[in-house]
């Protein structure tokens, strides 16, 4: 009896899907970017034709270089297809109070990590500069609007580290037709009309509304937060978060630019309301903006009233109204597990927390990655796999709720009694408690992160607290390490001056990469 792999279906379509397809064949039925003289697993897509992309995960880590890369996409490509800019971090404001601070978290990691840790040393100087623009280039360069890298830097390289911003419907676009076209990913556009099961409690196939059948040994659930396969059908029970955090519901618009010269922020912008926070990223054309909201303290119209506040308020775009922004809702949480029997999903369909920090696409990348990685050629080693996989799922899912907590926790605004509430002790997670109660004596280490394969580093938390302002009190007394200390901020301010002469504005970077492509090595 043969038991080897040889059929997988993805259904659902969206960046989750085609980027799972793509990550699955390049993986399984390529090497180093040719294919094998007979493809090992046949990869069918399925989507319905009438489901309209979201289209508001307009934010990607740096780890989208290297996924790019892995499936053989070019970068100049990607960049205008997608009608793509440079991403290298995200700016918080108002976070602290209402109209208080301003804080980066950047890509760059600080200098001296993870063997040497600045922050003690920084401390005492923290009235006079940002923990970031102490221990990095970025933030100057942020600020300035200058690009992570210049028009000779090869594709997919960088000078400071960046990942991306983009248009979400482009991209999917994209990268079914890198799918189908480059990779040999099949196609059917289909409605689903019917699950058909194995008496063991596996799917069997799935049977479109015109009766066509379509059987796998694996399934891959990427339908967004219908979850037909593995919520709908397996039963995977969904795991709420919204007790820790509240956000249920968004306004999403998008806004073209007053002029065509307009400056383009290479950060994800985050500006804390009332009762939420509204998000604005920059493409090249255009700004998507949004407003993320708790709709237990806060209604549409006051949502609505709240995002025309901040249109109005931005002099580089063109008129817009905040009536026409559309309305997404949201139960914050995740499922029990992401992979049951012969079904693993990803994207909407595994879990869903709100955008802050951008984690949405990189969790899809680590669990199609992941699933490419570890598929083994025998279907008796799923549940195997699937074991490992769901505890990876679990802590991933457990960090991004706690580090996304984490912004709320040290806000200090007290304008509504939504920020008082993210403060209350029986919202925050327990580990949470601890981990902050030992950050107060020493800044955050990588030993504090259990994951092996961590989707934030201590680094990350390290920005965040410092950003906040923790009141923390770390020992700097040692003369030997003051001096070392010394060194890493005097060699950041010599980098950051030299990368302020040689970096052009994004939009001019952009430009030429237009017109001329980035070089290949």
């Amino acid at each position: 009896m043969n038991t080897a792999i040889q059929q997988i279906v993805i259904v659902g379509g969206g960046a989750a899907g085609w980027l799972t397809a793509s990550l699955l064949a390049t993986e399984l039925n390529y090497d180093q970017g040719k294919a094998l003289a007979q493809a090992k697993v046949q990869i069918t897509l399925i989507e319905s034709p009438d489901v309209q992309i979201i289209g508001v995960g307009e934010g990607t880590w740096p780890s989208m270089r290297h996924t790019l890369e892995k499936i053989g996409l070019s970068e100049t490509e990607f960049l205008i297809a997608c009608e793509a800019s440079f991403k290298q971090g995200s700016e918080f404001y108002d976070w602290h109070g209402a109209g208080q601070g301003y804080y980066l978290h950047p890509f760059t990691l600080p200098a001296g990590y993870p063997e040497f840790n600045l922050a003690p040393y920084w401390l005492p100087f923290a009235s006079e500069v940002s923990f970031a623009g102490a221990v990095c280039p970025q933030q100057d360069l942020v600020t300035l609007g200058l690009a992570p890298k210049q028009i000779s830097t090869a594709q997919y390289s960088f000078i400071n580290n960046y990942g991306y911003h983009l248009n979400a419907g482009k991209f999917t676009q994209l990268l079914q037709q890198h799918a189908t076209s480059k990779l040999g990913v099949q196609y059917l556009p289909m409605h689903i009309g019917a699950v058909e099961m194995q008496p063991d409690g596996r799917i069997a196939a799935v049977v479109g509304q015109n009766g066509e059948r379509v059987a796998a040994d694996l399934f891959v659930d990427c339908s967004g937060q219908a979850s037909l396969l593995l919520g709908e059908q397996l039963q995977v029970p969904w795991v709420s978060q919204q007790h820790i955090l509240f956000n249920d519901s968004a306004l999403a618009i998008q806004v073209p630019y007053a002029r065509p010269d307009s400056p383009i922020a290479s950060c994800t912008k985050a500006t804390a309301q009332p009762a939420g926070w509204v998000w604005d990223i920059a493409l090249p054309s255009r700004r998507g903006i949004g407003h993320v909201f708790s709709s237990a303290h806060c209604s549409e119209e006051q949502a609505r009233q709240r995002l025309a506040s901040y249109l109005d308020a931005q002099p580089d775009l063109a008129d817009a109204n905040a009536d026409d922004a559309r309305l997404l809702r949201f139960e914050p949480g995740y499922r029990a597990r992401c992979f049951e029997k012969n079904c693993v999903a990803i994207g909407m369909a595994a879990g869903f927390i709100e955008p802050l920090e951008a984690s949405a696409l990189a969790l899809v990348e680590w669990t199609a990655k992941t699933l490419a990685a570890m598929l083994p050629g025998d279907l008796s080693l799923l549940p195997v796999m699937a074991a490992r996989i769901n505890a990876g799922f679990q802590q991933h899912w457990q960090q991004i709720v706690e580090f996304l907590k984490l912004h709320y926790v040290l806000s200090r605004r007290a304008d509504h009694d939504y920020w008082f509430m993210h403060r209350e002790r029986n919202s925050i997670p327990e580990s949470l408690q601890q981990l902050l109660q030992l950050w107060r004596h020493q800044p955050p280490m990588p030993a504090d992160i259990r994951q092996a394969d961590q989707l934030f580093p201590a680094a990350s938390y390290q920005y965040v607290l410092m950003g906040m302002g923790l009141d923390c009190h770390y020992a700097n007394d040692k003369a030997s390490l003051q001096q070392k200390a010394r060194q890493y901020f005097q060699d950041n301010q010599k980098k950051t001056a030299a990368m302020r002469q040689a970096l052009s504005a994004n939009r001019e970077l952009l430009e030429k990469i237009h017109r001329y492509g980035l070089p290949t090595l």
